[in-house]
């Protein structure tokens, strides 16, 4: 996948990451992105392991998988966050 592939993903994932755990925390478009772009390496690296898939381009079990990732990342700044 190319780096603009990867931006679209992760800003999509970010999104609905963040549209599924609402909440307050920082950040604007740029951490959006940031957080669904780790979260669709964790996600592709966790569902790899696991034998489920990988994210290996913009179609829906990718999406699927970099949004669970997203998910997971974004769990774990909301908690290192509000700890601060």
């Amino acid at each position: 996948m190319g780096i603009l592939a990867w931006i679209i993903l992760g800003l999509l994932a970010g999104a609905l990451a963040k549209f599924i755990m609402p909440g307050k925390d920082g950040g604007g478009l740029i951490m959006t992105m940031v957080l669904g772009i780790i979260g669709a390496v964790v996600g592709g690296f966790i569902s790899t392991r696991l034998g489920f898939g990988s994210v290996n381009g913009l179609n829906l079990g990718s999406i699927g998988i970099a949004v669970l990732g997203a998910l997971i990342v974004l769990f774990i700044y909301k908690q290192i966050s509000n700890k601060s």
